[in-house]
C-alpha cells in the first residue's frame, strides 16, 4: 500500500464514524436545552423546505461574496456563523451541567469566543479538523434532532441530487470550494499526506522551484459531507426506538451505510477530479438505515394508510 497517499483516505472514515458517535453524545443536552433549529414539528415535511432554502440562500449569497471579492466581509460571515453555532454547543453542555445559570452563560461564551479565535488566529490542520469534528457533530444533531425519519430521508434524497447538480451540471460548488479554500477557511477537513506538513504555509500544494504547483500537500473533504448522514444516524436514535439496544440497528446500519458510501466517494476521489460527496455518502447512509430497520423489524416510523 502507497502509505503517502492511502493513510489520509483511512483517516477520514475514522473521523465520520467520531463524528457520528459525537452528534449521538450531543443530541441529548441539545434536546435537554430545547435547541431547536427548525421551527416545526419534526415529522413536518416543511422543515425540510426550509432547511433547503436556507441552504440556498446562504450559497447564493457566499457565491456572490466570492464574485465580488468581498473576502473580509466572506471571512467575518464564515466566522460569525462558526461562532453562532459553537454557542449553541456549549450552550448544551454547559447547562447539562450548570444548569440554566449565568456561570452556563459565562463559560459559554469564553468557549465560543475562544474556540472560533483559535479556528481564525491558528488555521492549522489539526485545530481545523478537531475543532471541525466538534462543529459537524453539533450541528448534525441540532438538525437530527429537529427533523423526523421520513422527512431526514427526503432531505438526504434532495441534498444528494443538489449535490450532484452542483459539482456535475452547474459546478458552483467547485467555484464555492476554491473560493473558501483561497480564504483558507476553516470549514473543510484537512487530512496531510506528510508529518511536516503545514495548511498556515502550504496550503493545499506544494510549491516547486519553479511556483508551480507540483503536488496535492493534503486532501480535503467539505464538512457538510459529515454533517448530512449524520442527520438521518442522529434522527434514528431520537425518533426510532427498539428494546433492548442503546444503539439500534437502523441506527448501526445507518453508520455502517455511511462508512460504504464514503469508501465509494474516496475511491472516486482517488481519479483526482472533484467528486459529489453527498450521492454515496446520502445513498449508503439510507440503505444501511433501510437494512437495519429489516433485521429488526423496526417499521413504525412507515405511515400506513
Amino acid at each position: 500500500m502507497d502509505l503517502k497517499n492511502n493513510l489520509p483516505l483511512v483517516a477520514m472514515p475514522g473521523m465520520l464514524i467520531v463524528v457520528e458517535l459525537l452528534a449521538l453524545f450531543l443530541s441529548r443536552p441539545l434536546q435537554a436545552a430545547g435547541v431547536s433549529a427548525l421551527p416545526y414539528s419534526p415529522d413536518n415535511p416543511l422543515n425540510v423546505v426550509i432547511f433547503l432554502a436556507m441552504l440556498l440562500i446562504f450559497t447564493l449569497f457566499i457565491l456572490v461574496l466570492i464574485r465580488f471579492g468581498v473576502k473580509r466581509l466572506l471571512s467575518a460571515i464564515i466566522a460569525l456563523s462558526l461562532f453562532l453555532t459553537f454557542v449553541y454547543i456549549f450552550w448544551a453542555l454547559a447547562v447539562a451541567v450548570l444548569g440554566e445559570t449565568d456561570p452556563a452563560v459565562l463559560a459559554t461564551l469564553i468557549l465560543s469566543v475562544g474556540a472560533t479565535a483559535i479556528l481564525y488566529y491558528h488555521r492549522e490542520w489539526y485545530v481545523i479538523d478537531t475543532l471541525g469534528i466538534l462543529l459537524c457533530a453539533g450541528v448534525a444533531s441540532i438538525f437530527g434532532i429537529a427533523v423526523g425519519i421520513i422527512p431526514a430521508i427526503i432531505l438526504l434524497v434532495l441534498l444528494a441530487v443538489y449535490d450532484a447538480i452542483s459539482v456535475y451540471r452547474t459546478k458552483h460548488m467547485i467555484t464555492l470550494a476554491e473560493g473558501v479554500l483561497s480564504l483558507k477557511a476553516p470549514i473543510l477537513f484537512v487530512i496531510p499526506k506528510r508529518r511536516d506538513y503545514s495548511f498556515i504555509r502550504e496550503g493545499l500544494a506544494i510549491k516547486g522551484e519553479d511556483g508551480e504547483a507540483k503536488e496535492r500537500g493534503a486532501f480535503v473533504i467539505g464538512m457538510g459531507d459529515m454533517i448530512m448522514p449524520t442527520i438521518l444516524v442522529v434522527s434514528a436514535n431520537v425518533f426510532l426506538r427498539v428494546p433492548g439496544w442503546a444503539f439500534s440497528p437502523p441506527v448501526i446500519g445507518a453508520i455502517a451505510g455511511s462508512l460504504v458510501g464514503l469508501a465509494v466517494l474516496l475511491a472516486a476521489v482517488k481519479q483526482g477530479k472533484p467528486q459529489a460527496g453527498l450521492p454515496p455518502l446520502n445513498a449508503g447512509t439510507i440503505t444501511g438505515f433501510l437494512i437495519g430497520c429489516a433485521l429488526a423489524g423496526a417499521w413504525g416510523w412507515v405511515p400506513s394508510f
